[in-house]
């Protein structure tokens, strides 16, 4: 969260490590690991006007064999209309547009699931 207090005219730029504890925080239960950064822009001249990008990965389990799998994570957004309040908070305008930037099935590259759990899958 920015304190409006700190918002210029001007842009500034905030940056953010995020982990696997903020989607856990946030009621991710799908994503049991991260490794994010997040870079935002902000110019406040009686509105915010955001730019951020995000880049990583998050760590989700396999459909296919539920063991830890990696995803990439490369995406940006902008946001205009965003709720003055005391604060600027991006955490869940970040955490949705990471969550619906996953795909919708999750799973290792052919070849690359837990041989023990796909044995179970074929037979």
């Amino acid at each position: 969260m920015i304190p409006y207090s700190e918002l210029t005219a001007s842009r500034r730029e905030y940056f953010w490590h995020l982990d696997g504890a903020f989607f856990a925080a946030m009621g991710g239960e799908d994503i049991i690991g991260a490794d994010l950064e997040v870079l935002a822009s902000v110019r406040y001249d009686g509105s915010a006007e955001v730019s951020c990008s995000v880049k990583g990965s998050v760590t989700v389990e396999c459909d296919r064999c539920l063991e830890p799998l990696a995803l990439p994570v490369d995406l940006s957004f902008d946001d205009d209309e965003l709720e003055a309040d005391a604060f600027l908070d991006l955490r869940q305008d970040v955490y949705d547009y990471v969550c619906t930037s996953l795909p919708l099935q999750r799973k290792h590259p052919e070849g690359e699931c837990n041989p023990e759990a796909v044995k179970y899958l074929a037979g």
